[in-house]
């Protein structure tokens, strides 16, 4: 394979065989050893009847920043659990952005607080994620 397993790289990897993330035209702008940042547009195939961005989709976003987090030490990880608060309304057009960090890693369990922003820095959602190491690798060493 000849590249460096960095965590940038493993998430770039998977971003690459997500195609939820890609048709939701997310980002990865950042990522390091259990953490990830990850940004999207609001565009209006996006939005709900209250004309604001569905939780659905914000909750993709931060599922998809903590699933680049908990994966890129290139171990295969699932969620076990999560959970998220709506804390303000994401509008049509806005920039949001989801980071991603781990709080605690202990054998194969771990849980990740997910802050999702928009481009003004205000605070949309908090996402909590309770992760599970299942085998293998995310990429297979040769």
């Amino acid at each position: 394979m000849g590249e460096v397993l960095t965590p940038l790289f493993i998430a770039q990897t998977m971003f690459a065989r997500d195609r939820a993330s890609q048709l939701l035209g997310m980002q990865i702008v950042n990522c390091e050893a259990g953490t990830a940042t990850v940004t999207m547009s609001v565009s209006d195939n996006m939005v709900n009847g209250l004309n604001v961005c569905h939780g659905g989709v914000i909750f993709t976003l931060a599922d998809s920043a903590f699933a680049f987090a908990c994966n890129n030490t290139n171990f295969n990880t699932v969620a076990a659990g999560c959970t998220i608060d709506f804390l303000a309304p994401g509008k049509l057009g806005d920039s949001l952005t989801a980071r991603a960090a781990e709080r605690t890693q202990r054998g194969r369990s771990g849980i990740y607080d997910v802050d999702v922003t928009n481009q003004l820095g205000e605070l949309i959602a908090t996402f909590r994620g309770k992760s599970a190491r299942v085998g293998g690798q995310v990429i297979e060493s040769v």
